[in-house]
C-alpha cells in the first residue's frame, strides 16, 4: 500500500462516504503484520446501521481483537503498550458525535485524545470522514459538528506522521 508504520506512528486516513478509507486503513494494518486492536466507535441506532456494522465485522480478519468504544477512546489507546501491536480506530467521526451528544467536555475529550496520541507507544491508524468539503450546513448543531470535526482533523494532522485522503478508492498522500 506504499506507506509503512513504525513504532508510535500516527496515521490519519480521511475520506468521504464510500471513499475506501476503512478498507485502506485495514490494508495498512494487515500489511504491518502486527497484532491489531480494532477500536470500533459505531453504534447501531437502526437496522441499516446494524447491517453496516455487521459488514465491517465480516470484512475484518477473525484474529484481530475488536473492542467497541465510545467516549473512552483516549483511555483505551493509552492502555496499549504491547510489542508488535497496532491500534486501528474506525472512526473518529462517530466518536466525536458521541462526545458531543454526551454533553461531556468536548475540549477536554479532544485534548485527552491528542495527548494520548502524542505519547502512544504503538502505531495508531485513525479513520475519519472528511465532511467539510461541501456546503455550509443549515442548522446550528450541524455547523458546530462540522466545525469541531474539522478542528479535530487539523490537530491530529499536525501531530501525525502520515495523513492520507481517500478519493474514489485512491489514496492521496497529504503528509508523509
Amino acid at each position: 500500500m506504499g506507506q509503512s508504520l513504525e513504532n508510535s506512528c500516527i496515521h490519519l486516513v480521511l475520506g468521504g462516504a464510500r471513499s475506501g478509507k476503512s478498507g485502506y486503513a485495514e490494508q495498512l494494518a494487515k500489511d504491518s503484520q502486527l497484532n491489531v486492536l480494532y477500536l470500533a466507535t459505531a453504534k447501531a441506532f437502526d437496522a441499516e446501521m446494524a447491517k453496516r456494522i455487521a459488514k465491517h465485522q465480516a470484512d475484518r480478519p477473525s484474529h484481530w481483537q475488536t473492542q467497541e468504544v465510545t467516549s473512552e477512546l483516549a483511555q483505551t489507546i493509552d492502555q496499549c503498550r504491547g510489542e508488535n501491536q497496532l491500534v486501528l480506530v474506525d472512526c473518529l467521526t462517530l466518536w466525536l458525535m458521541d462526545v458531543m451528544e454526551s454533553k461531556r467536555g468536548l475540549d477536554q475529550a479532544v485534548d485527552e485524545l491528542l495527548m494520548t496520541l502524542q505519547r502512544a507507544q504503538v502505531p495508531v491508524i485513525l479513520v475519519s470522514n472528511e465532511i467539510s468539503m461541501g456546503v455550509v450546513p443549515m442548522g446550528e448543531l450541524s455547523r458546530s459538528y462540522v466545525d469541531n470535526l474539522g478542528r479535530l482533523h487539523q490537530k491530529i494532522a499536525q501531530i501525525a506522521e502520515n495523513v492520507t485522503l481517500m478519493v474514489a478508492g485512491i489514496p492521496m498522500v497529504v503528509k508523509a
